[in-house]
């Protein structure tokens, strides 16, 4: 009876061990991919946050542009920013900001839709929060085929991003409502239409999304990557998640939906705030991100091996940079030129 348990025991310990090497063998094939010869890295610009900031939107981005040497951009069309009143455009701001990119040789992804980069997620104007669902969403395809017929002979524009992290549904949900996935379908169709030339980039949260709806929708995807957190409860913490997680999880879709370009579209650089950075003292700013804690984004960010990476909050470095604080934008510098 002894010898029989004993035997069962081994039987058992043995395909354990089996099983856990099928296991580990499996996630190193999935976690594999090839070290970049370089990496591109790029900028995030966003004209609402500059004003937010304090900041004259364009001596900023000049700023981006002259001064850091960024030659690859992520720009927004905010809907309340291109047509502040029904069917009156204003293109001012991206006017500006891509005459001046091509001028200097810059590449932009030109994101579109309602649900774009910034707090509150989901930015619409005030004149269309009053229509109902059905005209809201003719509104917003309106929108979206004016900025794209206007910036589609462009060549400088490489990507169109639809929407931002439209499938993170339990971020911003008070502001941006439940996903309908049905309406980002006719957005991204809408695109296509529009201008076959090029791919339309769908992004998804590293830290908290599937990845699966904007793999299934995009020709390109995208993934934010935020390693250095605060909130009430827990104060500041670094993410649990490895940087080979991100490698795993690209090839895994890759595997279900088919190759395709990928790259990390949002890299923090940044405090993690509830309140304007206005309002918070250079102390608690710090404390929550630094250029200690850039540098370790920056060296994690690395190890997940993508060859485009475009950083989020040089804003943020140009207002600490105007109030004397100049490390991070010097270390900016160097790492952009």
């Amino acid at each position: 009876m002894i010898i029989g348990f004993t035997h069962s025991w081994r039987r058992w310990l043995l395909r354990t061990v089996v099983l856990a090497l099928v296991i580990v063998l499996i996630v190193t094939a999935l976690a594999w991919k090839p070290v970049p010869t370089e990496i591109q890295y790029g900028m995030s610009f966003n004209t609402l946050y500059a004003r937010e900031l304090g900041l004259d939107w364009q001596a900023t981005y000049d700023a981006f542009l002259d001064d850091l040497g960024v030659r690859h951009l992520r720009l927004a069309a905010h809907w309340p920013m291109v047509e502040p009143e029904p069917g009156q455009y204003n293109f001012t701001e991206l006017d500006y900001q891509i005459d001046r990119a091509e001028a200097v040789g810059a590449e932009v992804v030109l994101a579109v839709g309602r649900r774009l980069p910034r707090w509150p997620e989901c930015h619409i104007p005030g004149w269309a929060r009053a229509l109902d669902e059905e005209e809201k969403h003719a509104a917003l395809l309106a929108k979206i085929e004016a900025v794209v017929e206007r910036y589609r002979d462009r060549a400088h524009i490489t990507y169109w991003q639809v929407e931002n992290e439209p499938f993170l549904s339990v971020f911003a949900f008070e502001h941006c409502g439940p996903l309908d996935e049905g309406l980002l379908a006719r957005e991204i169709e809408l695109v296509r239409q529009l201008d076959g030339t090029r791919p339309i980039l769908v992004t998804d949260s590293g830290n908290l999304g599937l990845w699966t709806g904007a793999f299934r929708h995009g020709d390109v995807f995208g993934t934010s990557v935020y390693i250095h957190f605060w909130n009430p409860e827990l104060g500041t913490f670094r993410t649990v998640l490895p940087p080979w997680w991100y490698r795993l999880k690209d090839n895994a879709m890759q595997l279900r939906y088919g190759r395709r370009e990928t790259m990390l579209i949002e890299l923090a650089a940044e405090p993690w705030l509830l309140e304007p950075i206005v309002d918070v003292s250079l102390e608690v700013q710090y404390s929550r991100m630094n250029l200690e804690k850039i540098q370790d984004s920056i060296e994690y960010a690395r190890r997940t091996r993508y060859a485009k990476q475009y950083l989020w909050g040089g804003e943020w470095w140009y207002w600490l940079y105007l109030q004397g604080e100049q490390d991070i934008w010097e270390w900016g510098r160097r790492l952009f030129r």
